[in-house]
C-alpha cells in the first residue's frame, strides 16, 4: 500500500529527518507487507493548503510553527480546508498540553520532534488514517441520519378538525380535508374504500341491512 505524505516543514534539518524515517520505516515495511510512501514536502501552510485541497493525500504532518501560522491557529487552519484528511501535528514543544489542544483543534495526533523515532512517527500515521477514516464514516452516517429525519413529518399536538365536515384547520387557517392534511405532515398515502355502515347508508339497494 501506498501512503501519500504531506509533510509542512520549514526546516530543513527537521523534513529532512522526518522523511528519512519515513522511507527508511516505508522500506523495511515493503519487504513484508508492501508498503510504501510517497513524501511531498512544502515549508509554508498556505502552500500546504493548497497542495490538501487536491485531495492527493493520504496524511498531512504539520509543524505548529510556520513562516505564515504559528500555533494552535494551524491545526485549525488545516482542518478547516482539509476536513476529510488526517493531521498529525509536529512540534518541538515537549508540552503534552500543547499536543493535546491540537488533537481538540482538529489534529489526529501529536508528535515531539527530538523524540519520535521512525516506529512512532509510522505508527502515529497508520493510526491516525484509521481514526479519520472512521470519524468520515460516523460523520456520513450522521448526516445521511438528520436528511432523513428533516424529510420526516411528524403529527402532534392539537389539532383543529370540523366535528361535522371532519375538515382539519392548517397553520395557516386553511381548512382542508384530512387525507391532504395527513399527507402533507406524514409519509402516509390513502387509498379510499367504504366502511359497511356508509355502504348500507348511501347504496342500500345494493347493501342491504343485515
Amino acid at each position: 500500500m501506498v501512503i501519500r505524505v504531506l509533510l509542512i516543514e520549514d526546516d530543513q534539518a527537521d523534513a529532512f529527518l522526518i522523511q528519512e524515517m519515513l522511507q527508511e520505516q516505508a522500506a523495511d515495511r515493503n519487504d513484508v507487507e508492501g508498503n510504501n510512501a510517497v513524501i511531498h514536502h512544502v515549508t509554508r501552510l498556505d502552500e500546504g493548503i493548497r497542495q490538501a485541497a487536491t485531495g492527493g493525500f493520504d496524511i498531512i504532518l504539520s509543524d505548529l510553527g510556520l513562516p505564515d501560522s504559528q500555533g494552535l491557529d494551524t491545526v485549525k487552519k488545516l482542518a478547516s480546508a482539509a476536513r476529510d484528511r488526517p493531521i498529525v501535528v509536529l512540534t518541538g514543544l515537549a508540552d503534552h498540553e500543547v499536543g493535546l489542544e491540537a488533537v481538540n483543534a482538529g489534529a489526529q495526533d501529536y508528535l515531539v520532534k527530538g523524540q519520535v523515532t521512525g516506529e512512532m512517527l509510522i505508527r502515529s500515521i497508520r493510526y491516525a488514517i484509521e481514526r479519520k477514516r472512521i470519524e468520515n464514516e460516523k460523520a456520513k452516517v450522521l448526516a445521511e441520519l438528520q436528511e432523513a429525519l428533516a424529510k420526516v413529518k411528524l403529527l402532534s399536538g392539537f389539532i383543529p378538525i370540523c366535528a361535522s365536515c371532519k375538515k382539519i384547520r392548517d397553520d395557516t387557517g386553511y381548512w382542508q380535508q384530512i387525507e391532504a392534511y395527513i399527507q402533507q405532515h406524514s409519509n402516509a398515502e390513502f387509498s379510499h374504500s367504504i366502511c359497511p355502515e356508509c355502504a348500507h347508508k348511501l347504496y342500500p339497494e345494493i347493501f342491504p341491512d343485515k
